[in-house]
């Protein structure tokens, strides 16, 4: 079997965008690039037609320009918007709006199964109404990698990897069912079925092309490949000069069936690498200290784009790593330039000869390779790689920064803990506060990066030769984002020494990185509870917000694959690993990191000895082909989807009802009552979690109710197609704070006016029976975190109209606009406190103006118990006219679901 590639030039000719396109401005040449007659939307000759100079114009601006070249059609692509961008124009109030067409979808099966079941109650809406529910049908490539569905459920043992999978079959066997039924229903969707690695990783090492042929009959056009991705660390691809990032699924939805990613022209932050990294320094280090750097300078919904000397020597998959935390210090991207770092990276990973010299060839053809003149970014920052030493990022934040050496006092400090007894006693102790309880190398942002991977197998190697071990309270784990990774592993004589220390392969797939972390070691659970400990995860993941790894653990830091060892070795963030020793060794002595920590050298020769283009020609040639178990559960030939109605996981979508009805999305709200009065940094973990569940929780009582018991309650993200688990999960995080209800944690609020306390689901059924809309009143920075449009979803379902926030992350936005639920932004130095808002107030909102425009002002009053009122102007941001079409329909789906009926019933009639 050949080495799979995304498909392409078969199925663009039957897309809709692509006979949208037109040569506007003449640039279109044949070319014969890398050896393959190909046709380009020459920027050199557009530069020559208009007589706007590119020169200087950021790299990741001129993919937008090409974007918009090849597919301007007068409509949603005009001529103005081209030439206003390549100026630079982005003035006025509401920037340049543009749309932007990705040449492809990647989704993960806990955002991407969701989806694909609104898309299904779609189609029961469309055969309801035409007959014809092979209407709604993707028109761009789709990928979907089952990566989120395995658990850490065991670890420490040989047999973890066959035992997760098997347990993974059978808790997700109804969801897996309905992927292999969409595979076969929907044209151009595939599925990379569980057990092969994380879609990130997966997407960097085989998926991407970098530069794409896309066409019809005849001579296929050249251009860069782009995405979006229904997960949020979807820039990791950046890395290779692709043009992605992460959006809701709803709207990954709306570009599946043909729509434009409505946007406006981002600010491009350009963050000039200059130095090289100090002995001993991982990628992992570099990126939390970047992390903590960008979030500082201020990058939200911008691109970053890296460029300067530090990158001659740095190599791709250290830019995949600093490309995956976009999200974290949050960009839009975080984008590097093709070079010749890409290049070999590409030929290292088995893409082909000729394949390779394409890439070459066309990007500098286009302007899109490195050169050693600086682009004209909107702003500049400057990074002194040498400047970073060893770091971890946390309790609860990935730009909470701190040096290896401060980890120790800064937990004390936080924690308000004493001493713990020194991790060179010997035998058995009880657990203390500082423990770490889990130690898990997890998640593409490392996994993908073999230095790192290596580095961790060669520290263990000399841990064993010293004689230590892992402490016997810590649930160790290894899932790599590759099966590539255990190739290289094996190949370096490395898998048993990390064996031995624990750290089993226990699944390839997300697990701890996602919430995934399974139980706790026997006795470890009851202990932190018995005694109130403050314990430890430390794992070499993107994402540390509170209660995301386990609820058990309230101190979670981020640190490099070699730095997760250490710490399982050490057992505890008490033991300040710079100056103390790991354990004592065989021979009785202590040792330290120093001891064992592998050199740059070794670390570097290792990679290019094991990393060789044959293991991924050869590990990849099967990537679409699951295992026996997986083809034997079928799909069926239906166009539709036979729901059970008996089913906890798959539900109709509510969402798809209103096509085909006239809905007026109004900015009107009146005697709305407050649901959730919340603080700064509220993540779309506190709005919706993704781990386990207990049984005296709201989505717990539901599964009770029908039969469903805790041991197979499986993850929430699991079951994020059934909308009734999606409202209960809403805000349902065990260490949310509603100031609604002070001093207390989680998903709980005040039901008014009798006070009563009660779940927030709950609430907002008794608010619904009584016909009382809902708002939500945030901090700054609402909405930061993972992609997930279930956190809008949950939302809208709750009765929530409207979220007023001092400020919202970019995904999180747009994920509210596609549900119809206004974002609504205070203006600058107005916050809740400035207010005085206690949650009991009543909410009015109006506009005053004839139609509402995107960013336009909302009128606000808080009445008080007391009748006493607060008038107060608010922003709308709605922030396209595009979004507000969104909003007229009552979000994306019924919007772009009535375009698909209108062009039925046009069809019809010619």
């Amino acid at each position: 079997m050949s080495r799979p590639v995304p498909q392409d030039a078969a199925r663009a000719g039957r897309s809709r965008r692509q006979p949208r396109s037109r040569d506007g401005f003449g640039v279109v040449r044949t070319l014969d690039v890398g050896g393959r007659s190909a046709r380009v939307f020459l920027l050199s000759a557009f530069e020559q037609a208009t007589g706007v100079s590119l020169a200087g114009m950021p790299w990741s601006r001129r993919v937008l320009l090409e974007n918009l070249l090849r597919h301007e059609d007068g409509e949603s692509v005009t001529a103005t918007d081209i030439l206003r961008l390549a100026r630079g124009d982005r003035t006025g109030v509401e920037g340049l709006d543009i749309a932007f067409h990705p040449a492809r979808v990647l989704m993960p099966d806990s955002s991407g199964l969701p989806l694909l079941a609104d898309l299904a109650s779609m189609r029961d809406r469309m055969a309801l109404l035409t007959g014809r529910p092979e209407l709604v049908d993707p028109l761009i490539p789709v990928d979907i990698v089952v990566d989120h569905s395995v658990v850490t459920d065991f670890a420490g043992r040989p047999d973890a990897l066959s035992l997760n999978r098997a347990l993974e079959h059978r808790r997700n066997a109804e969801r897996f069912r309905f992927l292999r039924w969409a595979q076969q229903a929907f044209d151009g969707v595939r599925v990379v079925p569980p057990g092969n690695g994380i879609l990130h990783q997966l997407n960097l090492e085989v998926l991407a092309q970098v530069v794409r042929l896309d066409g019809g009959e005849g001579v296929p056009f050249a251009c860069p490949d782009s995405l979006v991705g229904t997960d949020s660390h979807t820039p990791m691809v950046n890395a290779l000069g692709v043009m992605g990032w992460g959006v809701g699924g709803i709207e990954a939805g709306s570009a599946m069936l043909g729509e434009p990613i409505s946007m406006l022209v981002p600010e491009v932050v350009g963050c000039r690498l200059v130095g090289t990294p100090r002995a001993g320094t991982t990628a992992t280090d570099v990126v939390l200290s970047l992390t903590a750097a960008l979030r500082e300078h201020g990058v939200v919904g911008k691109f970053v784009e890296f460029f300067g000397p530090g990158l001659d020597a740095m190599p791709l998959a250290d830019r995949a790593t600093i490309a995956n935390m976009a999200p974290e210090y949050g960009a839009t991207m975080g984008f590097f330039p093709i070079d010749s770092n890409t290049i070999e990276y590409l030929r290292r990973t088995g893409r082909s000869a000729a394949h390779v010299a394409f890439v070459e060839a066309y990007a500098r053809l286009q302007g899109l390779w490195r050169t050693d003149v600086d682009p004209h970014h909107d702003e500049r920052i400057d990074f002194d790689l040498g400047r970073v030493g060893a770091t971890l990022a946390g309790p609860s934040r990935p730009e909470q920064r701190v040096e290896l050496g401060a980890v120790a006092s800064g937990f004390r400090a936080t924690f308000g803990c004493d001493r713990a007894v020194p991790a060179t006693e010997g035998g058995p102790r009880a657990p203390a506060d500082g423990d770490v309880v889990i130690a898990a190398i997890t998640s593409c942002t490392n996994t993908s990066n073999p230095a790192v991977m290596l580095a961790a197998g060669l520290l263990a190697r000399n841990a064993v030769r010293a004689g230590l071990r892992t402490r016997p309270w810590v649930k160790a784990s290894l899932a790599p984002g590759s099966r590539r990774v255990t190739d290289y592993h094996r190949e370096a004589g490395l898998s048993d020494a990390l064996d031995a220390l624990g750290f089993q392969v226990v699944g390839y797939g997300c697990m701890t990185c996602m919430g995934g972390a399974g139980e706790l070691v026997p006795g470890v659970a009851e202990a932190i509870a018995e005694r109130g400990l403050a314990v430890a995860a430390v794992l070499s993941g993107n994402r540390n917000f509170e209660a995301r790894i386990h609820p058990a653990v309230r101190a979670n830091y981020l640190a490099s694959p070699p730095l997760v060892v250490a710490y399982a070795l050490a057992g505890s963030l008490q033991v300040d690993l710079e100056s103390e020793p790991l354990g004592a060794g065989a021979d009785g002595r202590p040792v330290f990191l120093r001891d064992v920590w592998p050199s740059d050298e070794e670390v570097r020769d290792l990679v290019q000895r094991v990393v060789q283009p044959a293991l991924f020609t050869e590990g990849y040639r099967r990537l679409f082909e699951g295992d026996e178990t997986w083809e034997a559960l079928g799909g069926g030939g239906r166009a539709t989807f036979d729901w059970d109605p008996r089913s906890t996981y798959m539900r109709r979508a509510p969402y798809a009802d209103a096509m085909g009805t006239r809905i007026a999305g109004e900015i009107t709200v009146r005697g709305a009552r407050i649901l959730a009065l919340l603080g700064d940094g509220v993540t779309t973990d506190h709005i919706s979690p993704v781990g386990s569940t207990s049984p005296d929780s709201a989505v717990g009582r539901y599964l009770l109710e029908r039969g469903v018991a805790p041991p197979d309650f499986n993850l929430l993200v699991t079951r994020r197609a059934n909308p009734d688990i999606v409202a209960r999960t809403a805000f349902a995080n065990v260490r949310l704070r509603n100031g609604l209800v002070p001093g207390i944690e989680g998903g709980v609020t005040r039901f008014l006016p009798d006070g009563t306390v009660t779940d927030i689901h709950d609430a907002a059924m008794r608010y619904r029976e009584l016909g009382v809309p809902l708002v939500v009143v945030a901090g700054a920075g609402y909405g930061s975190g993972s992609s997930r449009d279930t956190a809008a979803k949950g939302t809208a379902l709750l009765g929530v109209r409207a979220v007023i926030a001092e400020g919202f992350e970019r995904i999180h936005r747009s994920n509210l606009v596609g549900m119809g639920v206004l974002p609504l932004q205070f203006p600058p130095g107005t916050t809740r406190a400035t207010l005085g808002l206690d949650g009991h107030e009543r909410v009015d909102l109006w506009i005053e103006a004839a139609a509402p425009r995107p960013r336009m002002p909302v009128h606000c009053r808080f009445t008080r118990a007391d009748g006493s009122t607060t008038d107060l102007a608010l922003v709308l941001r709605v922030d396209t006219p595009r979004e507000l079409r969104w909003i007229a329909a009552g979000g994306i789906l019924p919007f772009v679901g009535n375009e698909l009926l209108r062009m039925a019933a046009a069809s019809g009639a010619d």
